[in-house]
């Protein structure tokens, strides 16, 4: 009987230890928005929303996503703005054109709110602009990874699909891969638009127009989907080498059925929710991690696809 109760009240404790921490003041009413890049047809950011949504619960902090419709990036520098003018403790921002972008993060940090910086940018940006931290993926490495892997499974060419040419900062993927394989980058980018029959197109282009392309690397889910329908339509699912960023429900069953070699897991949901549990305990008890945070890179493939598979498009 002891250690029933002994249990129960080990369990009241652990409930009810957020909850103290709020009654004691420290931190009550905090309030962090999320501002990323993409536009609203990007599935891939539900990870995202997921992420920043149950951080925001188990912390018992308010929580705000906010984005460009479009993907306008003019429009997300605004969004910042007004995300600094309704007085938050916190924001959390991508970086995904530093010109366009540092003004605002800038002045946000100037007024006093924390700022950390996830998915898009860099150590270097991050400093620059003056935010806490880093939490996401450094891009360069990871295709450079991701490049020395292709090389070792024979690779010499490829064709990077890429569907945001704006964004600077994922364009470093294919330059990493590039350089891990050994070669120039030179033409092997394409800038392949967000429209998903244009993408398939112009990837059946590419590989048309040159047949001895020995792989092809895609971005994200935007242009991963496509590209699978496009090796498929072309007969040559399986037989050309296919390596993705990120994952999705179409990735993981490329995967499954030998479409795609791999994918590169970034881990979004992590980038989402680590910032808000860093800045809530940042505000409540001033603790604070000594450095960035690396999200990804980590390879996905068919033999460990069970925890992937339940959470992909949810939680990973």
């Amino acid at each position: 009987m002891k250690s029933i109760l002994k249990k129960l009240m080990l369990t009241a404790a652990v409930v009810l230890s957020p909850l103290m921490a709020s009654a004691d003041g420290h931190g009550d009413d905090l309030k962090y928005v999320l501002v990323s890049h993409a536009p609203d047809s990007d599935s891939w950011w539900n990870t995202i929303k997921n992420g920043i949504a149950l951080a925001g619960e188990q912390m018992g902090v308010t929580v705000e996503y906010r984005n460009p419709p479009t993907g306008d990036l003019a429009d997300m520098a605004r969004i910042i703005e007004q995300a600094a003018a309704s007085n938050p403790n916190g924001i959390i921002t991508t970086l995904a054109d530093f010109d366009v972008l540092s003004g605002p993060i800038k002045s946000a940090v100037d007024q006093g709110i924390n700022v950390i910086i996830m998915n898009s940018g860099t150590p270097e940006q991050t400093r620059e602009v003056g935010a806490l931290m880093f939490v996401g993926q450094p891009e360069y490495d990871a295709g450079f990874a991701a490049g020395l892997r292709a090389k070792g499974d024979g690779v010499g060419s490829f064709v990077c699909v890429n569907h945001v040419i704006s964004n600077t900062v994922v364009a470093e993927r294919c330059r990493g891969f590039a350089d891990g394989l050994g070669i120039e980058l030179g033409s092997s980018m394409i800038d392949s638009g967000q429209d998903p029959a244009e993408i398939k197109n112009r990837v059946i282009a590419y590989l048309t127009a040159n047949p001895e392309t020995d792989a092809i690397l895609t971005l994200g889910p935007t242009s991963a989907d496509p590209t699978i329908l496009a090796v498929k339509e072309m007969g040559i699912a399986g037989d050309i080498y296919f390596g993705t960023f990120d994952l999705g429900t179409e990735i993981v069953n490329g995967i499954k059925d030998g479409t795609i070699k791999w994918g590169i897991d970034q881990q979004p949901f992590l980038q989402a929710y680590l910032p808000v549990v860093v800045l809530t305990n940042y505000d409540r008890y001033g603790v604070l991690p000594g450095n960035n945070i690396n999200s990804g890179p980590g390879f996905v493939t068919a033999d460990a696809l069970e925890m992937v598979e339940k959470f992909a498009g949810e939680f990973r």
